[in-house]
């Protein structure tokens, strides 16, 4: 039978071992960079040969991370929000390696694959996302596993909707919500979907039998003090029990309990019917072992043009990267057009372009249906609103925010950002750039 066309063209592609823009990783970031750095190439009118740009990754499924919130919260159907990688990755123009990574050497601009493969590069784009350490906490894979435990997290696509089984299940008890200690992806979520368990239970009848508590290793509701003020006032408003600087490290399934470490270094116990867990997070063995890694193991790039601060032909972006700010898919798609702007210029110039990163994030924190505190800022833990003027201060819940991250988000994500043609906050308007 004889092959494709494209089939024939994407084989060939795949099959070079040196491209101009190699990127580790095709997640939120690595697909987002792609996407845009390809298409200024081609708006520029410079030539490109199909396989210049390759993305290195072993997944076969591409998933819209922040919405298992909903899924968790009975409101979407997990499979609704992922796309089989290789269907969005735009060959033959972008080739696609599905190898795992196993080491960077900047020196030879190069990574090897776990395989064995040599890759070879003029720019890198390192977007590997962060690793969720699940077999941290003695107990959790196997309470996770259990449909019985009353155990689950919205933090990955197999546990999502074990979350909503359990909230929707429960009918009295103690339901304890946690969030480590450290950096997280989306450091609302875990207070996301307590909000939202909250809430089903009260409009359901069962609100007065069912004890909720958030237990973080956090020292207050929120980073931004504005919106954890607010945040705050909300969870002793509706009595909700908060235990701050405690940090969950064994589950016991058979006594319902969690174990907890206090901030004076001893430990706790509390009992539950229903834990909701997030475990602690960090940056890939791969990346952390590696020459671009700073000391925490995160990409040391320069936080407002993205590029690596020793190697100037590797940039970074997404939650793998050292760049401080919460680690958010906002965040990328704000991060994306500045790396695609400084990567391409350095790539026609040798020298990077204008545009500069300041830190924008947004943390859409559900606080029960039909509502949501829309949380943006900047570095420097700065709000800055984009609707505050139409809408009024966002620390106030609006069910306008709720229906963007509910319906207009998902949808934005996958017909256009993937395709490089949503920015964020700037929605479809490409951001400007001076020169440099």
């Amino acid at each position: 039978m004889q092959t494709s066309l494209v089939a024939r063209r994407f084989a060939s592609t795949a099959s070079k071992s040196h491209h101009k823009v190699l990127i580790v990783g095709g997640g939120t970031a690595g697909i987002g960079a792609a996407q845009q750095i390809l298409n200024l190439i081609r708006s520029s009118g410079k030539p490109y040969t199909p396989g210049d740009i390759a993305i290195v990754d072993a997944a076969e499924w591409h998933h819209y991370q922040p919405g298992w919130t909903l899924v968790g919260s009975g409101l979407k159907r997990k499979h609704e929000l992922r796309r089989p990688l290789q269907s969005l990755i735009p060959t033959p123009y972008v080739a696609h390696h599905a190898e795992r990574l196993q080491s960077f050497n900047p020196e030879s601009n190069s990574v090897q694959t776990e395989s064995g493969k040599e890759l070879t590069y003029d720019t890198l784009v390192v977007a590997p996302g962060l690793k969720v350490k699940f077999e941290a906490i003695e107990g959790l894979p196997k309470a996770l596993a259990d449909p019985g435990s009353g155990v689950s997290s919205i933090y990955s696509y197999d546990t999502c909707d074990k979350a909503w089984a359990d909230i929707d299940a429960l009918r009295n008890g103690k339901a304890v919500f946690t969030q480590p200690a450290g950096v997280i992806k989306c450091a609302g979520a875990p207070q996301k979907i307590m909000w939202m368990a909250w809430d089903r239970w009260r409009r359901t009848g069962r609100g007065d039998n069912i004890q909720v508590d958030f237990v973080t290793g956090m020292p207050t509701m929120f980073s931004v003090p504005k919106y954890s003020e607010a945040l705050n006032a909300l969870r002793i408003e509706r009595g909700v029990g908060g235990t701050f600087g405690h940090d969950l490290k064994s589950i016991d399934t058979s006594a319902r309990t969690a174990t907890f470490k206090t901030p004076d270094g001893k430990v706790e116990t509390k009992e539950y019917t229903l834990l909701h867990v997030v475990p602690p997070q960090g940056p890939h063995d791969f990346v952390k072992n590696s020459p671009l890694a700073d000391a925490a193991g995160w990409v040391d790039v320069d936080q407002a043009t993205l590029q690596h601060k020793k190697y100037e032909n590797v940039f970074s972006l997404g939650d793998g990267s050292s760049l401080p700010t919460s680690k958010t898919a906002a965040a990328i798609t704000a991060q994306a057009p500045v790396l695609a702007e400084n990567l391409t210029k350095y790539l026609a110039t040798g020298k990077i372009g204008g545009a500069r990163y300041d830190g924008y994030t947004s943390c859409p924190l559900l606080t029960g249906y039909g509502q949501l505190m829309l949380a943006e800022f900047v570095y420097g833990l700065k709000p800055q609103e984009t609707f505050a003027g139409i809408l009024g201060d966002q620390v106030k819940p609006h069910s306008a925010y709720y229906y963007l991250k509910k319906d207009i988000f998902p949808w934005a994500y996958f017909n256009h950002y993937v395709q490089g043609r949503w920015y964020g906050r700037q929605g479809f308007r490409k951001p400007s750039f001076p020169s440099a």
